[in-house]
């Protein structure tokens, strides 16, 4: 007889998510370590810990095994300035140029280059929820698309560990046109570190400060900073790329790491570091609509207006976007104020659930929230880029099909 449920998951099944991860990615050398956590209803599920955080020194992968998170610093930025919203100490439709004088009146690109650019006025001005859904009309270097681009790399902009400072990069960015006008359309960008920038200037205090007194230690997520500090120096595991043949090459030695030192820009869009359990009890907050363990961060209205889709005419992804996340697999996904939304799960393609909200790093990481079946899930690994394998689709249709009592007896999408 099979084992029974645990949680509405089937152990057996569950046990084949671990062989496919084992196989596919550890044992196959495509990805240097994985960590999966799963909970449901507030409980541990499921937690398969694989591989080796440094391959060159040989070092297991551990369950407090520190990883760069990147964007998935994102949600937590996002969540910090929504509670300064709460307090009524800014608006979603106020104009960013309230707080930074200077953008006041930010052109939109027309024709030029490095020397010099030819603009428009925009239809409007950027507003804080622009910078939220990323429809502010800024952008990412890395996307290697237009001219604009091409002067973010030149200056560094949006580098989490460049030489910018906060004053540095909003200066910057004063100079530099918009690619479209706000609310045009959706384009992946520097907009949370503006964020990050921003909750520092509404706030009067330092941007990491607040982080810290407001979301960190209220979730008890001591492992999670801007800085790996010497006691923890030693869990912290390598970075990788993928090389074109499958293989890995260290792009970020552990005992060298600028992660080791102060940031100068304290990144609100990519600078976080991470376990996962720590990033699992953000989860389960957000899975408890603002609460956990007695802390509330967020009221449940907040986040319910945070994980609703706020693209321009209620398009999905694959309507609006500029540059990444255009592709086919976002058909059916939106954006809200800081998370990708499932708004049309058959067009996705996975199984899940209608509301699901989530979002990943550029180190392949990632984590998912599923409020109907009352379930989170969090990935954490190490290796550029997170478009190298589809492991964040494998892994949603692996723990869904784990999952035999579902809260939706419909099945969900």
């Amino acid at each position: 007889m099979p084992a029974p449920a645990s949680h509405g998951f089937c152990a057996e099944r569950l046990a084949r998510l671990d062989q496919f991860m084992q196989s596919r990615y550890i044992e196959s050398g495509r990805l240097p370590c994985v960590h999966v956590l799963i909970a449901r209803r507030g409980e541990a599920v499921h937690q398969l810990v694989a591989g080796r955080r440094d391959i060159e020194r040989d070092l297991p992968c551990e369950p407090d095994t520190l990883h760069r998170i990147y964007s998935m610093t994102k949600p937590l930025t996002s969540v910090a300035f929504m509670m300064l919203v709460e307090q009524g100490a800014a608006a979603l439709d106020d104009p960013v140029g309230k707080f930074i004088p200077e953008w006041s009146d930010l052109g939109v690109f027309t024709a030029g280059g490095l020397a010099g650019f030819q603009t428009h006025r925009a239809e409007r001005s950027m507003q804080i929820i622009d910078l939220l859904r990323h429809t502010s009309g800024l952008t990412y270097g890395f996307q290697n698309r237009t001219n604009v681009d091409a002067a973010y790399r030149k200056l560094g902009l949006g580098e989490t560990t460049g030489a910018l400072s906060f004053d540095g990069m909003i200066a910057a960015l004063a100079k530099l046109p918009l690619e479209f006008g706000p609310g045009e359309a959706w384009n992946y960008s520097v907009s949370t570190d503006v964020l990050g920038y921003l909750i520092g200037k509404i706030a009067g205090m330092p941007f990491e400060q607040f982080l810290q007194r407001r979301v960190l230690d209220p979730l008890g997520m001591g492992d999670t900073g801007f800085q790996v500090t010497p006691g923890q120096a030693g869990r912290l595991a390598a970075c990788y790329s993928a090389t074109p043949f499958g293989g890995l090459m260290l792009q970020d030695d552990p005992i060298a790491s600028p992660f080791l030192r102060p940031p100068r820009l304290v990144s609100g869009g990519g600078g976080l570091v991470s376990t996962a359990a720590d990033y699992m009890k953000f989860c389960q907050m957000l899975l408890n609509r603002g609460t956990l363990d007695g802390q509330r961060l967020i009221a449940p209205k907040t986040l319910s207006l945070m994980t609703a889709n706020h693209l321009p005419g209620g398009k999905d992804l694959t309507q609006i976007s500029r540059s990444l996340y255009s592709e086919a697999t976002n058909a059916g996904v939106g954006f809200g104020l800081g998370f990708a939304v499932v708004q049309d799960g058959p067009k996705t393609l996975v199984p899940g659930s209608p509301g699901e909200f989530y979002w990943g790093g550029a180190a392949s990481t990632a984590f998912w929230i599923d409020p109907v079946e009352e379930l989170a899930v969090v990935l954490m690994t190490q290796l550029l880029p997170s478009t190298a394998y589809p492991i964040r689709r494998e892994l949603r249709t692996l723990v869904y099909s784990a999952l035999v009592e579902p809260n939706d007896r419909a099945g969900g999408r």
